[in-house]
């Protein structure tokens, strides 16, 4: 449908007010929420991040793609409660204690959330203990972990440690990335996926999802 190939070019091209008008002629139109949601919406924020890959957009253009998707998701929430239709997974994301930096965990939880999954973002320097409440509040089914810093960084295996002292390790995947982050230190502290950039973390994250490999 062509209102839906303009909601994903608009929502591209960062026009929040044009998404939201447009989401609303969709909705008289009788098109579903969740149709609206996966062809307009997140099929929009998908090329934005393959592009952001790429390098053939940068931060801005992400940051500016994602607040027309949020402000669209908002319009649209109250319908797809109403149509019952369930998000793709719960993810805890945030920036571990010690450590402010904002920037690459909100990319993160942005592309996450491209994907149709729900995410709860705890902020910056959170502690292991916030990172584990939140997940068992939440019944999430991964846990990301952001730090740039190499004096943060082993705040992540603190936060794993938390989870096995609980039982709690098998219900949940712990996701890392940052700068200092490798796949080795990833496999050293026990985590279960290391993530490069923003969009292989959402990619991983919904393939988790999906595939049924979150451990019960």
């Amino acid at each position: 449908m062509s209102i839906l190939t303009d909601i994903c070019e608009l929502l591209q091209q960062g026009r929040t007010s044009q998404v939201r008008m447009l989401i609303q002629q969709a909705l008289k139109e009788g098109i579903s929420p969740d149709q609206i949601l996966n062809e307009g919406l997140l099929a929009g924020m998908n090329i934005i991040g393959e592009k952001f890959k790429n390098d053939e957009v940068f931060i801005p253009e992400v940051l500016i793609s994602a607040r027309a998707m949020n402000a669209g998701i908002e319009m649209l929430k109250p319908h797809l409660i109403a149509a019952g239709v369930a998000s793709k997974g719960t993810a805890v994301i945030g920036t571990v204690k010690g450590d402010l930096h904002d920037i690459g965990k909100s990319l993160v939880k942005m592309m996450i959330e491209s994907k149709g999954m729900t995410v709860i973002d705890l902020g910056v320097d959170v502690p292991p203990q916030k990172f584990y409440e939140a997940a068992q509040e939440n019944h999430a089914d991964i846990v990301c972990l952001s730090a740039l810093l190499t004096t943060t960084m082993y705040e992540m295996k603190n936060v794993v440690k938390i989870f096995v002292a609980n039982n709690k390790r098998d219900s949940v995947k712990i996701m890392v990335g940052g700068a200092p982050i490798t796949h080795e230190y990833c496999t050293a502290i026990g985590a279960d996926c290391y993530a490069p950039d923003a969009v292989s973390a959402a990619e991983a994250a919904l393939a988790f999802c999906s595939s049924g490999m979150i451990r019960n």
